[in-house]
């Protein structure tokens, strides 16, 4: 039986093979997130449509959130999102900047993004264990309380599609062993492993 993950591939809908269709037109592959979440795809569309609406009035730019996805998926454990985050930051950084905030190193980062790298993975480890000196130090890199609601809202957000991906067992896909840099790729030595093509046991 052909299988995504740990489920069986789901049947194939006009709403899912418009996912597919745009991953193909950007990636040249159909992302195995795409294939889990066509059980769902309008659920996935809500999830994206709510991280933007987060982001409508405080607005967040690219790499900012590079830098939160990428710190707060490799906090969090998430292999899947570490590499394709992290090969985005690459993009608008470089290799070893990216592979630094995957493995906690913010050296080539901004004061502001070590600021946002650093809350990330506190909120990825243990939102519990957050205190008002950790917020201040948000204020001090010069972000305001409603900055600081937004840059929160949208890790949480980026946790729930990580939590069902890797809950269901997706590996990152077959392409991004050979794509990625190398220092990214190198980096991510936590979470399911880099899929082998047309094996996602």
């Amino acid at each position: 039986m052909d299988r995504i993950g740990f489920l069986s591939v789901p049947d194939d809908t006009d709403e899912a093979r418009q996912i597919f269709d745009e991953d193909v037109a950007e990636l040249g592959y159909v992302m195995s997130t795409s294939r889990l979440w066509a059980y769902q795809p309008a659920t996935m569309a809500g999830l994206f449509d709510l991280q933007r609406q987060v982001n409508a009035g405080n607005h967040l730019s690219p790499r900012q959130r590079a830098v939160l996805v990428t710190a707060c998926a490799s906090a969090f454990g998430d292999s899947y999102c570490s590499l394709m985050w992290g090969n985005r930051l690459a993009e608008m950084s470089d290799a070893q900047t990216a592979a630094g905030v995957l493995t906690g190193v913010d050296d080539g980062l901004s004061e502001s993004e070590r600021a946002l790298a650093a809350w990330a993975r506190k909120v990825a480890r243990d939102p519990n264990g957050t205190t008002a000196a950790d917020v201040q130090e948000l204020r001090d890199a010069g972000f305001d309380d409603p900055q600081i609601f937004t840059i929160t809202a949208f890790v949480a957000l980026r946790m729930a599609f990580s939590t069902v991906n890797d809950a269901l067992g997706l590996r990152p896909d077959a392409p991004l062993r050979s794509t990625l840099p190398a220092a990214v790729r190198d980096a991510v030595t936590f979470g399911r492993p880099i899929d082998d093509a047309g094996d996602e046991a």
